[in-house]
């Protein structure tokens, strides 16, 4: 028992600031010095013009900075430039395979979001967060210093928190990652699918970059976060669109719902909720993704229009859709 005591998660939390957050070829370099590698899908638009709005996405737990190729093709050949990079932890970036605490993440994206917005003054600039990676733009958005940005993307956003999980599940976690915090699992036996794209899926199952086994106090670290996400989601009062698929077996349908219903009912954001019918988690890279990336690209227009009006002199109405 004594020898168990001293078992304790382990979290890899960032170093003091040393630097200012920058941009050097093909990585983000955070205030500590970590350098997290960056993937860009430029926009297909002839110089001098500018995209028509720009997207820094961030990946899910265990995945990495590519996840949004197929869809940051897609915007791209629409006039939509792309970031996305690799979050701590995961990927290339530093300490793969330990959880580098919530905050870390939050801050990374603060960071990454005033470096890339310096990069295209006046461009509309939205984040797009999947799973762990919504988790982190929900709670960015609703601090004190939140990025400016025009609009907020969650897809599938990780939000099981511990109050929407029965005590059979968070006893074994917790007595897991404060004995044998090193121990790893697989999700293999559970017969979750995360996606109809079986393709992809074996693509996945093949690439050295996605994590397959994952730390037990990861988990705890990552299940810490999703309670925090919940908990953030009673204030966050941005403009937003939040798509998810009824066939999500990774976040179970109760966490998902109990999220909507805390959003705040009046205030300035406007938010837009897609429960997509025969959609699952990894909603971009189902097979009828296309659809997807196709309503997300006409939200960021529909964004960009109403932020180029002044603050005040305009409403929305409903109108009946046109055969």
């Amino acid at each position: 028992m004594a020898a168990l005591g001293g078992c304790v998660p382990t979290e890899m939390l960032p170093g003091p600031r040393v630097v200012q957050p920058s941009f050097a070829d093909d990585v983000l370099i955070m205030a500590d010095g970590a350098r997290l590698p960056l993937h860009v899908w430029p926009a297909e638009v002839a110089p001098p013009a500018q995209p028509k709005a720009v997207i820094l996405a961030l990946h899910g737990f265990n995945d990495y900075g590519t996840f949004i190729k197929a869809a940051a093709t897609y915007w791209a050949g629409h006039g939509i430039t792309v970031y996305a990079y690799d979050q701590r932890g995961f990927g290339d970036a530093p300490n793969r395979g330990f959880w580098p605490g919530g905050q870390a993440l939050v801050d990374d994206l603060k960071n990454a979001a005033a470096i890339i917005a310096r990069r295209h003054p006046g461009v509309p600039l939205f984040i797009l967060g999947h799973s762990t990676g919504a988790a982190v733009a929900l709670v960015a958005m609703t601090e004190p210093d939140a990025p400016h940005v025009t609009g907020t993307i969650l897809e599938a956003p990780a939000v099981w928190g511990r109050s929407t999980m029965p005590f059979y599940q968070r006893w074994p976690l917790w007595i897991s990652a404060h004995t044998v915090p090193w121990m790893t699992v697989t999700g293999r036996g559970l017969n979750i699918k995360p996606s109809d794209n079986i393709e992809m899926l074996r693509a996945l199952a093949r690439d050295p970059k996605v994590i397959k086994e994952t730390r037990v106090d990861t988990i705890w670290g990552l299940t810490n976060f999703m309670d925090r996400a919940l908990e953030a989601a009673e204030h966050f009062d941005v403009d937003a669109l939040i798509v998810y698929g009824n066939h999500d077996e990774i976040i179970p349908k109760g966490p998902t719902e109990e999220m909507l219903s805390r959003l705040p009912k009046d205030g300035k954001g406007h938010r837009t909720v897609i429960n997509y019918i025969g959609g699952y988690h990894m909603l971009l890279r189902d097979l009828n993704a296309e659809t997807y990336w196709h309503d997300i690209e006409r939200w960021i227009d529909e964004r960009r229009a109403v932020a180029a009006l002044p603050p005040q002199g305009y409403e929305v109405r409903s109108a009946p859709t046109r055969r």
